[in-house]
């Protein structure tokens, strides 16, 4: 029970005419309320008084010190704090740990010494038992480190957790863990920056209860390269769409409302990833692997995929102005620096003290990406990304890394190589300009906990997060923004129309068409960034067939079926690289697909434009004349299959994408074809049975063939050539169907190139 109690002025108040405040004990900590002043949470600090107002002595000194004073500005009081602040505090504030799963309120050992002997304050979140623990969770780290120096509170974060599961199941009047929207690539998908700003609201809304101030997000890398494993995370190829999504997704996450600067209370920070943009990987070979560590810009389009940062994040409407943090990719963007050197982003002045900072006035948070101070042992390894700087020690990495310009280090939860970093900064520039190099990103970093309210309140109600978290509103917004992300590229003569469906206005059995939904065999899952294991090899329905019957009648063979749907993946065309190849005697390197059949790159660079690498005796990373086969041609029999079956009775197909892919396989034996990016399996079924009109367009193009695919230029957007089917509708960039036809409205009026 909380128990509620007012404290009138005996013995904190300085004076009996001075205003009531109200205390509320929640779970392990105190919430005081105060008329005109900040709401406090607290758990073992002692609290002060002036002018009526009641403050927190966190450092326990008995005075009020600027940084515990809410009333002065948050710069002011970052920098009077940093400047009390040992090295070792600092240090500790240049860390972000490594992933942090709560499968329950406790804090691990483990986590309770990166918080107490490497003075950690950022932590990565990933997944939670449940809201309730997630927010219990919170309140026992911020009660810890509120006992611990000079009480800066942690300031927890997470990569994006609202994306939507194929398998769950949307009614109006029920809640969720969380609430479900579409995809970066499925929101650029809706073509309305609206939609992205309201998901912004909601989620920062949801992260907060759950005790999350920090967004690892938005990806705003131009996705010019359609090969890319990390497309999805994007919002597509085109950079005026991206601006404008970035601006929406960056200002709904960071504005509280009636604040007069856009922080507070409600704000989520946004840690906008990745500059200068990982888009133009060569070959679509990503940089988590050193195979993938160049990104290369063949058609001198390097400061295109600066825009959607300096345009968009750094651009914002509301009153936070811009994104408050930024993080540069693991890629070595090769020749973009006048000196020549090619390093990866974060180890390159040029990039972030010369572009970044001073070109573009920005002076929030640079953070690394996770672990690219870690030694990397093979090209095919997921283990450190230390591209370009292979050479070096740990700690003279992140030495190079702040000498650079990075404030923060991703995945690294031990104080050590930063305080070996002081200590090289030290003897080469002398001890007071180390002390003002790092208290320049202690400044930076104590910031965003200050402007998001964290040493005022970091803690959160169980439960209001219960209540918040995936309630029954922010689970209908989000299947809403779903079903508005859905492209439809085909629906030869009306064939949608011509199917019935249960609804409210059809409600008789009798009148609902049959439908034959056909196994799959699902690959084994070669989980890209090595997190989880492999899922096995499985054949099973594709949709669950309950859920199925909820909306036509189910029919156990194509015979007595009047349509059939099919659901699919896009095709699985590898990483670039292949082991096999390299024991056989070739270089490692082989093309990655779009296509479902095996591919043979004929038309690829006989000479790669970047290469080079000590584990490697050559710079060639050419993988021209290879060929590769998908991991899911299985997809395509089973399309082919299907039609055949079928016969001259309809075919829905509907192919999930998480990058581009060639649709000539697929199309002429589909008469309606549907393309999502991650979407509740209801949508479709929605869809399929016409109880909403798709409007989603098409944010990438789709090739014509893996000829044009290798002969685009990786930062280059919209120079591929579209396929067209036999309708003659050209698969481009802002294409899409509605019941009438080809959608021609404000947003492909826009947008279209």
């Amino acid at each position: 029970m909380k128990r509620i109690h007012f404290i009138l002025g005996l013995g904190l108040l300085l004076c009996a005419c001075s205003p009531q405040w109200q205390e509320t004990e929640i779970d392990g900590y105190r919430q005081i309320t105060q008329k005109g002043g900040a709401t406090l949470g607290v758990n073992s600090a002692p609290l002060l008084t002036r002018g009526g107002f009641v403050f927190k002595d966190l450092n326990r000194n008995g005075s009020l010190d600027v940084y515990e004073d809410w009333r002065q500005p948050a710069e002011k009081r970052a920098q009077d704090l940093a400047s009390q602040l040992s090295i070792e505090e600092i240090a500790g504030l240049m860390l972000y740990s490594g992933h942090q799963s709560v499968p329950a309120d406790t804090i691990t050992d483990r986590q309770r010494k990166f918080l107490e002997e490497d003075n950690l304050r950022a932590v990565l979140v990933t997944s939670v038992a449940s809201p309730e623990v997630a927010a219990r969770w919170n309140n026992r780290v911020q009660a810890f480190v509120e006992g611990l120096g000079h009480g800066i509170p942690a300031n927890n974060s997470s990569d994006p957790r609202n994306e939507p599961r194929a398998t769950a199941e949307f009614n109006a009047g029920s809640g969720g863990h969380i609430s479900l929207w579409p995809t970066p690539l499925g929101f650029a998908a809706t073509f309305d920056p609206g939609t992205v700003r309201t998901f912004g609201m909601i989620a920062s809304s949801e992260y907060r209860a759950l005790g999350i101030a920090t967004a690892l997000s938005p990806q705003i890398d131009l996705a010019t390269e359609p090969r890319w494993s990390r497309f999805s995370g994007t919002f597509g190829e085109d950079p005026d769409l991206d601006i404008a999504m970035t601006r929406a997704y960056v200002e709904g996450f960071q504005t509280t409302e009636d604040s007069p600067d856009g922080w507070g209370g409600r704000s989520v920070y946004a840690m906008v990833k990745h500059w200068p943009s990982g888009g133009p990987e060569e070959g679509g070979r990503d940089a988590h692997y050193s195979y993938g560590k160049y990104a290369v810009y063949p058609g001198g389009n390097f400061e295109m995929h600066l825009r959607p940062f300096t345009e968009g994040a750094f651009r914002i409407q509301g009153g936070t102005r811009s994104a408050s943090a930024v993080m540069p990719y693991y890629t070595i963007s090769y020749g973009a620096d006048p000196s020549g050197r090619n390093v990866g982003n974060s180890y390159n002045h040029f990039l972030i003290s010369g572009l970044l900072r001073e070109i573009h006035g920005f002076n929030g948070v640079v953070c690394t990406d996770w672990n690219i101070t870690k030694d990397n042992n093979a090209v095919e390894a997921f283990d450190g990304k230390c591209w370009g700087v292979e050479n070096l020690t740990e700690a003279e990495r992140h030495y190079q890394a702040i000498l650079a310009g990075v404030d923060q280090f991703g995945g690294n939860n031990d104080k050590g190589p930063v305080l070996e970093a002081y200590s090289m900064w030290a003897r080469e520039y002398g001890e007071k300009n180390a002390r003002e190099r790092f208290e320049q990103s202690a400044v930076r970093l104590l910031m965003n906990s200050f402007r998001t309210g964290l040493f005022e309140n970091p803690y959160t109600d169980p439960a209001i997060a219960v209540k918040v978290v995936g309630n029954a509103a922010f689970m209908e917004a989000g299947f809403s923004a779903q079903r508005r992300s859905v492209v439809m590229l085909k629906n030869r003569d009306a064939t949608l129309q011509q199917l019935q469906a249960f609804s409210s206005e059809k409600p008789e059995p009798q009148s609902v068409s049959k439908v034959y939904v056909p196994k799959r065999r699902i690959p084994q899952n070669r989980r890209m960034f090595g997190f989880g294991g492999d899922a096995p090899e499985r054949i099973d329905w594709p949709v669950d067939t309950a859920l199925v019957r909820k909306y036509f009648t189910w029919a156990d063979t194509p015979e007595e079926a009047d349509f059939a749907l099919v659901l699919i993946e896009g095709p699985d065309g590898g990483s670039g690289y292949d082991v096999r190849d390299r024991e056989q005697g070739g270089n490692g390197y082989v093309p990655i697909s779009l296509q479902y059949r095996p591919y043979k790159a004929d038309h690829a660079r006989a000479v790669s434009l970047a290469g080079g690498d000590p584990k490697e005796n050559f710079t060639n990373r050419s993988y021209k004349g290879k060929t590769v086969t998908t991991a899911n041609e299985s997809d395509l029999d089973l399309v082919i299959r299907t039609r055949k079956e079928m016969g001259d009775k309809p075919v829905v197909l509907c192919v999930r994408l998480s990058k581009p892919f060639v649709p000539a396989e697929v199309e002429p034996y589909a008469d309606v074809l549907f393309v999502h990016f991650g979407v509740q399996n209801q949508v479709l079924l929605d869809l399929a049975g016409r109880l909403f009109e798709p409007s989603g367009l098409l944010p990438m193009q789709l090739p014509a063939d893996m000829r044009t695919v290798e002969e685009q230029e990786e930062d280059v957007p919209h120079d591929m050539r579209p396929y067209v089917d036999a309708d003659g509708h050209s698969y481009d960039f802002a294409f899409g169907m509605n019941w009438n036809g080809v959608i021609d409205d404000h947003r492909v009026r826009q947008y279209r190139k």
